[in-house]
């Protein structure tokens, strides 16, 4: 499958970037060094970009190169958790107190990698356009952006989303 293929020739450079935003952790509409990292890689693929929403969102719009298919909506969130990480590794957390504990950092490095490989081929009809929410935990940042006119704004028949979520049995 070649998406699958060309998405794992990523597969360094997205460590990397994970590696970078889990060691530079932070919390609710504080995400001013992940917004501007998101929003340079997102220029750097060629995405239109759009910051300010809820303060610290980000949104990358990418149109297709088929026509008029509609628009989705891809979304990440963007924060941190008020957490004292324990590892040791080389990209634990260079802010005491704080840490990407829920898998924000993976969330925020996979929808980077989809613009990524989306903005490469543009070979889909319609627009995407790539959500990046802050103050996901606890904050009420979604709620923030739709008051700010998300989707006035970046109009979406659906949006998507990567949610762990863990349940105690």
């Amino acid at each position: 499958m070649p998406i699958i293929n060309r998405i794992a020739e990523f597969k360094d450079e997205m460590t990397a970037w994970r590696r970078r935003i889990h060691a530079h952790p932070e919390t609710a509409f504080e995400e001013v060094v992940t917004a501007g990292f998101v929003a340079e890689k997102l220029e750097e693929f060629g995405i239109e970009v759009h910051r300010g929403l809820a303060r610290t969102g980000v949104v990358g719009t990418l149109r297709g190169a088929h026509g008029d298919g509609g628009a989705i909506g891809l979304r990440a969130d963007l924060d941190a958790l008020h957490i004292t990480e324990k590892n040791d590794c080389d990209h634990a957390s260079a802010v005491p107190g704080k840490m990407h504990a829920c898998g924000h950092d993976g969330h925020t490095t996979m929808l980077l990698g989809a613009a990524k490989y989306l903005a490469e081929t543009r070979n889909f009809a319609g627009t995407v356009q790539f959500i990046f929410q802050p103050a996901e935990e606890h904050a009420g940042g979604g709620r923030v952006m739709v008051e700010d006119g998300l989707f006035e704004r970046f109009p979406v028949e659906t949006v998507w989303a990567c949610i762990i979520f863990r349940a105690r049995i």
